[in-house]
């Protein structure tokens, strides 16, 4: 069986490019809005401060002392 080499175009190749080159821009445009608004700090500050009662374990009983023979 013979194999044509002497035509092989790459058109498969084509078709990568255009899925490579559309993620390509949606990165870049993720990335613009991203930096565009100051970056990923937030725009607000949120100070938030819990004060919670002090809670203690409850006692335990005393050990039984040993038992000698």
């Amino acid at each position: 069986m013979a194999e044509n080499t002497a035509n092989s175009s790459g058109g498969g190749n084509a078709g990568l490019a255009f899925i490579v080159g559309g993620l390509l821009v949606v990165v870049a445009v993720i990335a613009w809005f991203v930096f565009a608004r100051g970056g990923m700090e937030p725009t607000k500050k949120v100070d938030v401060d819990v004060n919670l009662p002090k809670v203690e374990a409850p006692k335990l009983p005393d050990a039984p002392s040993p038992q000698t023979n």
